[in-house]
């Protein structure tokens, strides 16, 4: 069937940006399967991240059907385009009909796209996985694809305003090589590798990066341990426990 949604938003998707002038740079994307079931997994620091997950794919010839919160589904605008474009409602309360779809999805040849975060991290740095990529792509019978996005942050995250402007922020975009998910192996461990793979990506995402702060009231969106003065995970932690 003609992807009827997805494609006139990823041109609208594209035509945005541009008028953003953000200065894409995404390495890696040969990685992505041309064909077959896959489970693409990112760092999540951003709520346009898995725009950019999805044009990572875009040079492949491949649509990636993410798992997003539920309330994203209802609400008026994104509802109608989230569903037209087949992306995978997660109740938290009933996550299991999300992953049976999603197992689905993947038997019959789709990319899927999951935030093992789960949860936008408002340090910017790689917080817990949980295992449901590497069992989705264990039951499933395919290859997990890490990748890491930087720079996203600076556009629209959690506890900040949105930055529409056109300032011609750098964002950085690296895929990795597969990462085997064997059904006979522990779950935690696979989940394991994948997240040192994602961090490697991620540090190498920031590395390339171009853009610095502008000046001392622009470090907000640095973590910590890179001079920023984001919160630092432990800060993250004991304000949520408020």
């Amino acid at each position: 069937m003609a992807e009827l949604v997805y494609r006139p938003v990823v041109g609208v998707a594209k035509t945005f940006f541009k008028a953003l002038d953000l200065k894409i740079d995404c390495k890696g994307s040969e990685n992505i399967p041309r064909t077959g079931g896959a489970v693409l997994v990112s760092n999540h620091i951003s709520y346009l991240d898995f725009v950019f997950n999805g044009l990572a794919a875009l040079p492949q010839k491949r649509l990636v059907r993410f798992m997003a919160k539920e309330s994203v589904f209802r609400h008026k605008i994104s509802g109608p385009l989230m569903r037209g474009m087949k992306h995978i409602p997660v109740d938290r309360k009933q996550g299991d009909q999300a992953y049976a779809h999603a197992l689905d999805s993947l038997r019959s040849g789709e990319i899927i796209g999951v935030f093992p975060e789960a949860t936008i991290s408002q340090s910017f740095t790689l917080k817990s996985f949980k295992t449901g990529a590497a069992r989705l792509a264990q039951e499933a019978g395919v290859p997990l694809i890490p990748m890491a996005v930087w720079g996203t942050q600076r556009v629209w995250t959690k506890g900040h305003p949105r930055n529409f402007k056109r300032q011609h922020l750098p964002v950085t975009i690296r895929v990795g090589e597969r990462v085997e998910a064997p059904k006979e192996q522990y779950a935690g461990a696979i989940t394991r590798r994948l997240r040192e793979r994602c961090q490697e990506l991620l540090e190498a995402a920031q590395r390339a990066y171009p853009g610095r702060p502008k000046g001392p009231d622009d470090t907000w969106w640095l973590p910590a341990h890179l001079g920023g003065t984001a919160p630092t995970p432990a800060e993250v932690r004991a304000a949520e426990a408020h």
